[in-house]
């Protein structure tokens, strides 16, 4: 079953965030993800919302989690740290009908 990686991002300091966005897409490539939404225009329609909605498909839950759990997307994330505030959720699909 898919499973997605979805982040809400506020950035506060582009130049350091642009550091993370240059070598994250490395790691997700490499465990298979795909970017279903980055950036992009968007309307919270309920709740506080954030400046960037990002949405990453995995072919599996533990693709998705092995991602983020590696040295690879790891080191990007140090990159990340102290640019903004972000909450990242991996969230199992549902199987077709």
């Amino acid at each position: 079953m898919k499973a997605y990686w979805i982040a809400h991002v506020d950035v506060t300091d582009p130049d350091q965030y642009s550091q993370y966005t240059q070598r994250a897409p490395a790691a997700f490539a490499l465990y298979g993800g795909r970017m279903l939404a980055r950036g992009g225009r968007s309307e919270a329609l309920e709740g506080k919302g954030a400046q960037r909605n990002v949405v990453i498909e995995f072919d599996s839950y533990e693709q998705a989690l092995a991602c983020y759990r590696s040295p690879e997307y790891q080191e990007a994330k140090r990159h990340r740290e102290g640019a903004g505030r972000a909450e990242i959720v991996i969230v199992e699909g549902v199987a077709p009908v």
